[in-house]
């Protein structure tokens, strides 16, 4: 297996060269006249060239080929992946899937691109004003096929492979190391990607249109904690100078729709790049945890890992949150999450385990939505066996990884997460239907509660 390293630091200012073409950076300028190696230069811009500098993304890419050199495109069949958030009627009902299907390699062959199917979304790529919420289920690797997204930003959480996937890009590969359990790929807008796959794969996909993600601000926790920036990872340059007289096929998802064109070589081919505007690969496990040491509970974004900003502060188009393992140790109170109305979306995936307010029925390569002020919490079961307790010490979600998608978008389920998937669990309202009343109108405070509160003066 080829030997990749990489470059550590969210929004660093990388430069990375392929050693088997020393100096191919060209030297205190951009866009010589002529570039080391008889390379072209060629710009990919994240964002406009007048944002403030903070918030300025480019890099520079120095090829074989220019990527403008292809044929035409022309529309290609986009499957199940889709914007049409007008397919069927709005449902507010509290959502829960099974987990998606993968197709056999016996009976069809499926890659990444062919593999994509929308869940639920909203806004708009043309306004670049929106998300949408995508599975993937494929069982073979992409062969003379690239794809990259001009209407936004790919976080990808892999689910299930029998081997991890391997993701080509134009800065250049990305492999998992067999430490890396849960990992989280980050492709920002047009960076163009392959993925190989060895065996029956499925994982989860955050689309966002119009904002890049970004680490949260950590206000009084101050510089430390959360997702760090030095365990986000981009590799260093490598190309492949490769021609293909049998045609490569460049997909480009591009105002919602699929579209292709064919060119006689691989766009693998950047001997150099220096820039900020990258693709990153992160391991979940290295997000440091912060959580309630007295009582009650923190609020779920201190486990957010990336956000996409909206124009609103504090409030995010969407916010990526992992509920990783970590200790409770909180006094009086009732530690699995709380019963909750928000004016969030809440799209729920399990990468591995068992979630702690649903152990039953929340299944790896399922999922959950809970739409906004949707009613959700703790199944009866939950409540009940934490409503008495002994409250110790204890290690929460050990041996698992919960995620959720949250988003100020009121978000639309597609057909195909409704009806055609057929992985709607229709019972899933039934985990609530055991809750009981408890009201007691003579209770008493019992005199040996101690809040541990300060006493009043």
């Amino acid at each position: 297996m080829l030997e990749i390293s990489y470059m550590s630091g969210f929004g660093n200012e990388f430069s990375s060269e392929d050693p088997r073409c020393p100096g191919s950076l060209p030297e205190g300028q951009n866009n010589p006249q002529v570039c080391p190696y008889g390379l072209y230069a060629e710009q990919l811009s994240g964002s406009a060239f007048t944002c403030p500098r903070p918030a300025n993304k480019r890099s520079w890419l120095y090829r074989i080929i220019p990527s403008v050199k292809h044929k035409p495109f022309t529309p290609e069949p986009c499957g199940n992946l889709t914007e049409n958030w007008n397919e069927v009627e709005p449902d507010p009902n509290q959502l829960r899937w099974l987990p998606f299907t993968i197709p056999k390699s016996t009976e069809k062959k499926v890659d990444f691109v062919a593999g994509l199917h929308t869940i639920c979304g909203a806004g708009d790529a043309k306004s670049r004003n929106g998300i949408g919420i995508h599975i993937y289920t494929c069982n073979t690797s992409m062969v003379d096929r690239c794809f990259n997204n001009s209407d936004g930003d790919f976080l990808i959480g892999e689910e299930k492979g029998s081997i991890r996937p391997i993701f080509h890009t134009e800065h250049p590969i990305f492999y998992f190391t067999i430490t890396e359990i849960v990992l989280l790929f980050f492709f920002q807008q047009g960076m163009r990607f392959s993925v190989d796959v060895f065996g029956e794969t499925r994982g989860y996909i955050l689309e966002v249109y119009g904002a890049h993600f970004e680490l949260p601000d950590l206000g009084p926790i101050g510089a430390n904690g959360l997702a760090n920036p030095r365990d986000f990872l981009c590799p260093v340059a490598w190309y492949e100078d490769r021609q293909v007289a049998t045609g490569y096929t460049v997909i480009n998802k591009y105002q919602g729709k699929l579209f292709a064109c064919q060119q006689d070589f691989s766009p693998f081919n950047v001997v150099a790049w220096h820039g900020n505007y990258t693709p990153y690969k992160y391991n979940l496990k290295t997000f440091m945890v912060i959580n309630c040491v007295a009582f009650d509970h923190a609020d779920p974004s201190i486990f957010t890992v990336l956000t996409a900003k909206s124009t609103r502060p504090g409030v995010a188009i969407a916010d990526f949150v992992i509920f990783p393992p970590r200790w409770g140790v909180a006094d009086h109170t009732f530690r699995p999450p709380y019963y909750h109305r928000n004016c969030m979306s809440e799209f729920m995936g399990l990468i591995k385990g068992h979630y702690e307010a649903k152990e039953e029925g929340f299944q790896p390569g399922g999922a959950s939505l809970h739409s906004m002020m949707t009613p959700h919490g703790p199944d009866a079961d939950c409540f009940e066996k934490n409503s008495s307790a002994e409250l110790k010490p204890e290690r929460v979600a050990e041996g698992t990884m919960a995620f959720m998608f949250e988003s100020s978008y009121s978000m639309a389920v597609t057909k195909w997460g409704l009806e055609t998937c057929q992985k709607l669990d229709k019972s899933y309202y039934q985990c609530w239907e055991p809750l009981r009343s408890h009201f007691n109108p003579n209770w008493k405070p019992s005199k040996n509660l101690n809040l541990c509160l300060l006493p009043i003066l």
